[in-house]
């Protein structure tokens, strides 16, 4: 084989591992914005739920309206957020309702006559099942970022991501005591 053979495979194979990079980004960039959409919809179906879970046991929670206030004010931030699409405000919105929501289960599993309630036992279960996919969604898009920033910052497709100009994703913040971590 002669030299300008070898020249020819050699630049056949970088373009192929460039595409094959490129592609790898794309992928994963799309990826991303279906695990943000999909922690909209399950922040969507929570907003969903919460109307009826109030009609159920309203009646039980007449001393309990703080609680209540708390579930209609985290329910108007969930709608805002899928407003905004933003994926840091769609998580903000689901950290307040989660702690709503358990202002609310306190109260549910101290009342047997509430928990007696088919109707509300079902919401009740249908938030758990909605949370713990809410819960998922953002760890899965928690995942991709990772991945997608490190393939962003590590040698060889570091090059390719700043040929094309990929940008870092920015992740999702969580607030601990009060301070937020990237």
């Amino acid at each position: 084989m002669n030299l300008i053979n070898i020249l020819i495979i050699a630049a056949v194979a970088l373009v192929f591992y460039i595409i094959s990079v490129y592609n790898k980004f794309q992928t994963v960039g799309v990826r991303i914005k279906a695990s943000i959409q999909e922690i909209g919809n399950q922040l969507k179906r929570q907003a969903e739920l919460i109307p009826n879970l109030v009609a159920s046991v309203k009646g039980y929670f007449k001393h309990e309206q703080g609680a209540l206030k708390m579930i209609t004010d985290a329910r108007s931030s969930i709608l805002s957020a899928l407003k905004s699409g933003g994926a840091q405000k769609l998580v903000d919105a689901a950290s307040q309702l989660q702690s709503a929501i358990g202002g609310i289960n306190a109260v549910f599993e101290s009342t047997p006559a509430l928990q007696a309630a088919g109707p509300t036992k079902q919401l009740m279960d249908e938030l758990r099942d909605t949370s713990d996919k809410l819960m998922y969604s953002r760890r899965t898009l928690i995942d991709l970022s990772a991945d997608y920033n490190t393939m962003r910052e590590t040698v060889p497709s570091s090059w390719i991501a700043a040929l094309f100009k990929f940008k870092a994703q920015e992740g999702l913040r969580t607030e601990v005591s009060g301070s937020h971590l990237e």
